[in-house]
């Protein structure tokens, strides 16, 4: 037998691995799960019973096009139908926006510390990362991202609001920004908070995509829907951009349940504003706790928080799990912290403010 073994590209060397936020300990003192951006809430009014009734038939391919969906996208946002495009997740929709862009001896462009998917679905397709640190009020450098750009530049992620650190780019930053970026560079505006925002300055990307043929915008229904676990979310582009996802993406990908769930999440808009809000007013008051605690906290426009630690990042990490909830680290840097249930909230406060204590 061959001692031999598959060749691999060679791209795969080096790729980090992405990293969920660490699960509550079965049995154990952990209560609460705060490592990872889920809605606390059941989910909406409608969609165990879309699922329930889309289960009967899943001996059978979902829609490929996912029609229904679509059509509804595109009801919602005034956008056209061929504008639209789906897929398992929006990091399923970026990967997808990657492959369709970039390749070896290409570069892609983001801020850093940013979503943690993006140097690996930018490695896996061969291609350069790019990042660019974010200054230390933790908001998207947009002119150092500009200066950034060469002629090996295919592809600019702005998180908007940034994921782990909550902040948010404003309009006329943003507008500015775009104004220099070449026409031939696709900037994806990635938006999984977006229904958290309620900075009235920070600009709704679906409208800045309409002038703009070089914009996509991402959104999803893993964050204010509660659909994490059905894995689906779309884009917003221009035809061009729009086909080339539905080139890229995985047939039969995203599953018939997801597709109704979806469904019946956009037509529960009302309950999803009140949850939201009720989420942003929890925002609020952790915030608000931490500052009065004299933590010094980034402007959150997400459904978490960020504390930058430094080298006190994991003890935090694990004094919060010693008393019942895990959060997110990111060791030598900071904890993202996700916007629970009011009880989760609270034990996390007790702990931050013991913990400031002994610094």
């Amino acid at each position: 037998m061959s001692e031999t073994s598959p060749k691999l590209r060679a791209e795969l060397e080096g790729i980090p691995t992405y990293k969920p936020g660490k699960p509550a300990a079965a049995g154990g003192p952990v209560a609460y799960k705060l490592s990872s951006n889920e809605n606390p809430y059941p989910p909406l009014p409608g969609v165990m019973e879309s699922v329930t009734a889309a289960a009967a038939s899943f001996n059978r391919y979902p829609d490929l096009a996912c029609t229904g969906l679509t059509l509804e996208l595109a009801e919602r946002f005034g956008v056209p139908v061929e504008h639209i495009a789906t897929g398992t997740g929006s990091v399923g929709v970026a990967q997808q926006l990657v492959q369709a862009t970039s390749g070896p001896g290409d570069e892609v462009i983001y801020a850093w510390r940013s979503f943690e998917a993006y140097p690996i679905i930018t490695q896996i397709s061969g291609a350069r990362p790019v990042q660019v640190p974010l200054p230390p009020d933790e908001v998207h450098d947009l002119d150092a991202m500009a200066e950034a750009i060469t002629d090996r530049t295919r592809l600019i992620f702005v998180c908007n609001p940034n994921n782990p650190t909550g902040t948010a780019v404003r309009r006329a930053e943003l507008e500015r920004f775009l104004d220099r970026v070449p026409g031939d560079v696709l900037v994806v505006l990635d938006e999984a908070y977006r229904e958290f925002i309620r900075d009235p300055e920070v600009p709704d990307g679906i409208e800045l995509y309409r002038s703009r043929p070089n914009v996509c915008v991402l959104r999803t229904f893993s964050k204010a829907y509660g659909l994490a676990g059905l894995r689906i979310g779309f884009a917003v582009a221009h035809e061009p951009v729009a086909a080339a996802l539905r080139k890229t993406a995985v047939p039969f990908g995203v599953s018939q349940l997801a597709q109704e769930a979806a469904i019946a999440s956009l037509r529960a808009e009302d309950e999803l504003l009140g949850r939201v809000g009720s989420l942003v007013c929890e925002r609020n008051r952790v915030v608000e706790g931490l500052r009065g605690q004299g933590w010094t906290v980034p402007e959150s426009q997400a459904n978490f928080i960020w504390l930058r630690l430094g080298e006190q990042t994991l003890a935090f990490a694990a004094a919060c799990e010693q008393h019942g909830v895990v959060v997110r680290p990111f060791a030598g840097e900071g904890v993202r912290v996700t916007i629970g249930e009011a009880e989760a909230n609270d034990i996390f406060l007790k702990v931050a403010e013991g913990f400031n204590k002994e610094l």
